[in-house]
């Protein structure tokens, strides 16, 4: 992974850490760096998070825990190219993520392509909780029809119970609140590609904080723990 890098991997992994846990700015990082003795400019700090990031995140989902069969599903906005996109987003009963994907629109195709991704890596839930969206109730029927279409097994597959209360997604509104806190103090994503590849180590950030995933040996790493092991 960090083959043919100018700076040591274990710079590379701090800088991209301390980016996507704290909230600090690109600048703020650069000038730490040169208080260290590390000279290193903020947009080559942007390049490692931009290119890093997604591949620790595909790394760490091969470590995911098992999740429950009752989910919370809803999206959340976040601002990109100066226009509001579409942060989809789905927990399990206990709190755990499920599920996310950046969308530049909020229409039935995406969240349909949401719930089908959710249902290819994580099985058929029993219920899912959402609000008054007609949308994501149209997707869930639409991609349950589906996956009950392609089960080629004899046992008898129940529809999927969609249960929908704009008071029962206390929970999953909750878990936005950790998401959107960090992305607030950034100032803004430039395009829809940087969006999506800083979210999604957001993402697994928030993850490695609920203890997602499991390691040989050290059942609670810290952090910079279960960055050191992904990078191995």
């Amino acid at each position: 992974m960090f083959k043919g890098r100018h700076f040591d991997q274990s710079v590379i992994l701090l800088r991209v850490r301390w980016y996507l846990a704290c909230n600090l700015s690109l600048r703020d990082l650069e000038e730490m760096m040169t208080e260290r003795g590390i000279r290193v400019d903020h947009s080559t700090v942007h390049r490692w998070v931009m290119h890093f990031a997604p591949l620790m995140l595909e790394r760490f989902n091969r470590r995911k825990c098992a999740i429950t069969g009752r989910w919370h599903l809803d999206e959340t906005y976040v601002k990109a190219r100066g226009r509001w996109m579409y942060l989809y987003r789905a927990i399990d009963s206990t709190g755990n993520t499920v599920e996310f994907f950046f969308s530049e629109h909020r229409d039935l195709l995406d969240a349909k392509h949401f719930i089908r991704r959710t249902l290819k890596r994580h099985g058929r839930p029993e219920r899912v909780v959402i609000d008054g969206s007609h949308t994501n109730r149209e997707a869930i029927i639409a991609c349950d029809g589906e996956s009950r279409l392609r089960d080629r097994s004899r046992r008898v597959v129940k529809p999927i119970r969609i249960r929908q209360s704009r008071y029962l997604s206390n929970r999953i509104e909750q878990d936005h609140r950790r998401i959107k806190r960090r992305i607030r103090s950034m100032p803004g994503f430039k395009s829809a590609t940087s969006a999506d590849a800083i979210l999604s180590g957001i993402e697994m950030i928030h993850m490695m904080r609920k203890r997602q995933a499991r390691y040989a040996y050290n059942p609670v790493p810290s952090l910079a723990e279960q960055f050191d092991m992904l990078a191995a």
